[in-house]
């Protein structure tokens, strides 16, 4: 199994380290589609999975889910997170396991979800319903200096609840002077750049893992898509993710990388634990 680049104490002490420099926006690829954003000591979570929770779940299964990458953290030694979101119900997204050790480490903990999935949501966590914060596409919501804007994502497709509100979404995400774009699980789909261009995208954080019928789940855009929705958008960097976790849902990211080379997109692949930093002038 691999390790990550950073991992429990050397990884806590980056995220000490990135701190001390307030001009400069931090993100750490916690693995799958888990990220921790750091701007001026505050810190939001996005789609964390902290747990072995599916690999237990799966067990003896036709459908393993053996690791390919050890953990970066427990959960619980997060004890400074104030915002965490889930894009959408699958336990990779939303993994009890994980988010009720953040709560329990984080008194003041706000979790942001799709309004459609409050429910659900109340039910895995075993929380009250009104806990979480609910956001649907075209909406915004402002938490602990974010701001957080519901992008829709088709996983496979635009999938919307009773009401027209969307099951899955992507976040962009407003820190300071910065706009991240995570997107959740999603295929293409027509409109999808009309929605983000108007964000000036710094950070897009897209899957690249694909969608192969074999596999038996819902599937993401692949790497040449993820490099071509990056280019459409006018990101100023591009991070992939979604791979390196389930021996049976990964992909290389070699296609991703040879993409963003022909379109003069820039990148930045990292490892599990690994962080991403960029200052801007005058912030």
């Amino acid at each position: 199994m691999k390790k990550p680049l950073l991992q429990d104490d050397a990884f806590l002490a980056d995220v000490r380290e990135a701190g001390r420099d307030p001009r400069q926006l931090s993100i750490w690829w916690l693995g799958q589609s888990g990220f921790l954003v750091q701007w001026q000591r505050r810190h939001t979570l996005l789609d964390p999975y902290l747990s072995d929770s599916l690999t237990k779940k799966y067990a003896g299964t036709d459908k393993p889910h053996a690791r390919l990458t050890e953990r970066v953290v427990a959960p619980e030694r997060l004890d400074f997170i104030e915002v965490v979101t889930s894009s959408h119900n699958h336990t990779d997204h939303l993994d009890a396991d994980t988010l009720l050790a953040l709560s329990k480490a984080n008194a003041h903990l706000q979790l942001v979800v799709p309004e459609a999935n409050r429910a659900f949501v109340s039910e895995r966590l075993k929380c009250p319903v009104n806990y979480p914060h609910g956001l649907d596409a075209g909406r915004s919501l402002g938490l602990k200096d974010f701001t957080f804007y519901g992008i829709p994502a088709a996983h496979n497709e635009l999938e919307r609840d009773a009401e027209g509100q969307h099951k899955f979404l992507g976040y962009v995400i407003e820190i300071g002077p910065w706009r991240i774009y995570h997107s959740g699980d999603t295929k293409h789909f027509h409109g999808m750049e009309d929605w983000l261009r108007p964000f000036d995208v710094d950070v897009a954080l897209l899957p690249i893992n694909g969608d192969r019928p074999e596999r038996r789940v819902a599937g993401n855009l692949d790497g040449r898509e993820a490099a071509q929705l990056a280019h459409a958008i006018g990101a100023d960097v591009v991070i992939p993710c979604h791979y390196d976790l389930f021996e049976f849902n990964t992909a290389s990211p070699d296609e991703f990388v040879a993409e963003c080379q022909r379109l003069r997109q820039h990148y930045s692949v990292l490892q599990n634990g690994e962080r991403w930093s960029a200052a801007k002038l005058n912030c």
